[in-house]
């Protein structure tokens, strides 16, 4: 597949600071190639479900998050935006400390659907959650 980003990947603007979940649990976009790109999240007391091990709607957070950056990225965003239709987990494996890094990686690009495929790993590059997400690509109304 060739390159499917719209425009020029800027992580340092993808990284910075917001008001947002994102930053509440620090997420961070690591990387990216021709057609994937990827994040982490610590797995820590922000992430932890009562029994000390990562909350699979962490996990979903990072999957959609994931997901719905990158769809960003595939469009024009004076003339769309998109907003998940759909999102569903597995999780494989516990996990109770460290990062876990997730991997997306479209399964469709159409016009008005985005699909995307979501792995996420842990730091033994052990896979611990698949994930799948639908975006709407929507029309920007004119003003």
């Amino acid at each position: 597949m060739s390159e499917i980003w719209f425009g020029k990947v800027d992580l340092a603007a993808l990284n910075a600071p917001k008001e947002d979940i994102n930053t509440l649990l620090d997420v961070r976009i690591e990387d990216y190639g021709d057609d994937w790109i990827t994040a982490s999240m610590p797995v820590d007391k922000r992430t932890h479900q009562p029994y000390g091990i990562l909350h699979g709607g962490a996990s979903v957070v990072l999957a959609e998050s994931l997901g719905s950056i990158a769809s960003y990225l595939c469009i024009d965003s004076s003339r769309f935006y998109c907003v998940g239709l759909e999102v569903n987990a597995n999780h494989l494996k516990a996990v109770k400390s460290g990062r876990v890094t997730a991997i997306a990686k479209p399964v469709h690009l159409g016009r008005t659907t985005h699909v995307w495929d979501i792995r996420l790993s842990n730091e033994e590059g052990t896979l611990t959650c698949i994930s799948r997400l639908t975006m709407a690509v929507v029309p920007v109304k004119a003003a």
